[in-house]
């Protein structure tokens, strides 16, 4: 009774427990894959991402126009395939990676007839098989890492200058570009005349200037709340998409040269069907194609993409093994049924980003209208980009190369611009971006081992 009693008189002093708030359920898997590929996707600025995707088109309509002219090049399944890689690939990566033709293989198909349709969709898979092996072992990531910034500006500096020297050519002379032939001066007047491309041109320096560029504002400043005339008509003046706007321009100025193009549309996807290889074609298309091919598609299509991604794009990580291996699969499948090889361009994303191209949706938003024409018009579309005003494309090219050639500019020293130049000069004079890094990986060697040799020697002086 004593003990009930003593319990009864003892005050608790423990707290009553606090009820254990319930966990919030973590997302499913596919809620976490919908609202990555949503905020992959979604445009930063609708304008800016439209005129972005054109950014692109400088590299991609002469190549494709011009093996499909030369070596029946089934551009409807080239259009369908690429589409869909563009659409793959804005929704990995969330930024505006180029889906280009691969231009080593397109040029030793132009530049040799024997070189058909066979021996291109070899070469593609044999490049595409090579890179998915070097990415699933690691071998990219450590390329990636091995290879100096220097070398890969320089890469990069001869790409840009390449692109920006043809587009002068498009612009200043006529083109044959099945054939990849001037044939003769361009007129200053006409549909296709100087005059049209140097009013496209200044078009484009008015509304994008120099390219974008960030000007912090200093610490007490204000910065002016209302807005005076001149800036409201310059931010009216810089939103406006023109690339997009000359495009447009150049489709229409095609159908004027030729009205007659829109009875030659005919509707419908282009049949597909499986490229049959030969051994003979295997062997020619390694040798010709795939051997040439992959050092510019390790260089420009992984390594230089990642460099630039990464200065672009600082916030996201761009893996050299992902990269490669994307680029692989594109090749492995769409080549059987001969949608023209492809890969990511250091060009080609300069070239989007330069024009507005700043989300995956930009991509994206391209490859839908590829897989729309693809699906819609098929081969037939060739007939309306032969007639597209090829000053006009040079224009876009030319921006494209100089936004290209303009990630060199980071070069801090002496050393360093030194080799990044020697690496340009011979990759332009010799038309080779593998021998330019061969020299270049060279150049670096040998100035690393004079800087070795004189700080040991420094250390016995002393």
């Amino acid at each position: 009774m004593d003990m009930e009693s003593q319990n009864h008189q003892i005050p608790q002093t423990q707290n009553p427990p606090h009820p254990i708030p319930e966990s919030s359920p973590q997302p499913s898997f596919p809620a976490k894959l919908a609202h990555q590929l949503k905020f992959n996707l979604i445009f930063r600025s609708k304008w800016a991402e439209l005129n972005g995707a054109m950014g692109d088109l400088g590299t991609y309509i002469p190549i494709v126009v011009a093996l499909t002219l030369a070596r029946d090049l089934n551009l409807g399944t080239t259009l369908i395939f690429t589409g869909i890689y563009n659409i793959i690939t804005g929704a990995i990566y969330g930024a505006p990676m180029p889906v280009q033709p691969m231009k080593a293989i397109a040029a030793t198909a132009l530049a040799n007839p024997d070189f058909g349709i066979p021996e291109i969709m070899a070469a593609g898979i044999l490049t595409g098989s090579t890179l998915i092996v070097l990415g699933a072992t690691g071998l990219m990531q450590l390329v990636y890492k091995l290879i100096p910034l220097c070398v890969v500006r320089g890469v990069q500096l001869a790409q840009g200058l390449s692109f920006a020297l043809t587009a002068v050519k498009y612009i200043k002379k006529v083109q044959n570009l099945p054939k990849s032939k001037a044939m003769g001066e361009r007129h200053w007047f006409g549909l296709d005349g100087l005059v049209l491309a140097i009013v496209c041109l200044c078009f484009i320096v008015i509304v994008n200037g120099a390219g974008e560029e960030y000007h912090p504002v200093r610490e007490g400043e204000v910065e002016e709340e209302r807005p005076n005339r001149k800036k409201r008509w310059r931010k009216i003046i810089a939103s406006l998409p023109s690339a997009f706007l000359i495009f447009v321009l150049g489709v229409i100025l095609a159908f004027i040269r030729k009205p007659k193009v829109v009875h030659e549309i005919k509707f419908g996807p282009s049949p597909m069907e499986v490229v049959k290889i030969s051994r003979h074609a295997w062997k020619d298309g390694f040798i010709k194609g795939t051997i040439p091919q992959l050092p510019l598609s390790i260089l420009n299509s992984v390594i230089a993409v990642c460099k630039l991604s990464s200065d672009l794009f600082p916030e996201k990580d761009f893996s050299p093994t992902s990269i490669s291996i994307t680029v692989g699969l594109m090749n492995v499948v769409g080549s059987w049924f001969g949608a023209m090889p492809s890969c990511h361009g250091a060009g080609g994303l300069a070239g989007q980003y330069k024009f507005g191209g700043r989300s995956g949706g930009c991509v994206a938003l391209l490859g839908s209208a590829k897989l729309v024409l693809g699906l819609a018009l098929g081969t037939s579309l060739v007939t309306i980009l032969n007639q597209f005003p090829v000053g006009v494309l040079g224009v876009l090219l030319l921006f494209a190369g100089i936004e290209l050639a303009m990630c060199a500019r980071d070069m801090h020293t002496k050393e360093e611009s030194f080799v990044m130049l020697i690496c340009t000069a011979v990759s332009l004079v010799g038309s080779s971006a593998a021998l330019g890094f061969v020299v270049g990986m060279g150049v670096y060697v040998l100035l690393w081992l004079r800087k070795v040799g004189l700080h040991a020697k420094t250390n016995l002086i002393v």
